[in-house]
């Protein structure tokens, strides 16, 4: 079906574009959110009184798009994450994290068009990040992760020698536990013997 589009879409077209979609997509989709109508003779004089209007508003975006270019290209996004001692991240990076961080500097960008290598970042260290702009133009982002040491997560080391002193006591235990049981079997054989009369004894 041919369509025209109402506004940008950024996987089919801009404002004012002449599209070929699937029936489907167009009338349960496309047509009843507005984002696009019929291709008629109607509907496409309508696009033509607007023509200096859509270019006017495309030419506005170009310019905030080069605008936003080059302000990301001076920026250098520095996010503090838990990360073990090796540098490794307790979680990870990812399109939602730039999103968040920018916003927090003033600059708003979807997620969609956020491009991470691997999809997210999973070890502190510099990074460049990708995100597209409007009409065709993608920027570039320096992204710096460092490494927040988490209480607890590396295991402390036990010295040496205190367990070389634990061991010396359990062994110095066992032998007293095996003196005392020796004594105790000899005091039992001693009470066990025959005891031998004076007079038995003479002859």
């Amino acid at each position: 079906m041919k369509i025209i589009l109402n506004q940008d879409i950024s996987s089919l077209g801009e404002e004012g574009d002449v599209k070929v979609v699937t029936d489907g997509y167009a009338r349960n989709f496309l047509i009843p959110k507005k984002l696009a109508v019929p291709f008629n003779k109607a509907n496409l004089n309508m696009f033509e009184q607007k023509k200096m209007a859509i270019e006017k508003r495309k030419d506005t975006k170009r310019k905030d798009a080069m605008g936003i270019k080059e302000r990301l290209a001076k920026e250098v996004l520095n996010i503090s994450m838990p990360a073990g001692d090796k540098g490794k991240l307790f979680g990870a990076v990812t399109a939602a994290t730039i999103v968040e961080e920018l916003s927090k500097i003033g600059l708003t960008v979807e997620k969609k068009k956020v491009e991470i290598d691997g999809n997210s970042i999973k070890v502190t260290g510099n990074s460049t990040v990708k995100i597209k702009l409007y009409g065709g133009e993608t920027a570039e982002l320096k992204v710096v992760i460092e490494g927040v040491q988490v209480e607890g997560s590396k295991p402390e080391a036990k010295p040496k020698a205190k367990v070389e002193v634990k061991a010396s006591t359990e062994e110095a235990v066992a032998e007293v536990a095996v003196a005392e049981e020796a004594v105790a079997e000899e005091a039992v054989a001693e009470e066990a013997a025959p005891e031998v009369s004076a007079e038995e004894s003479v002859e």
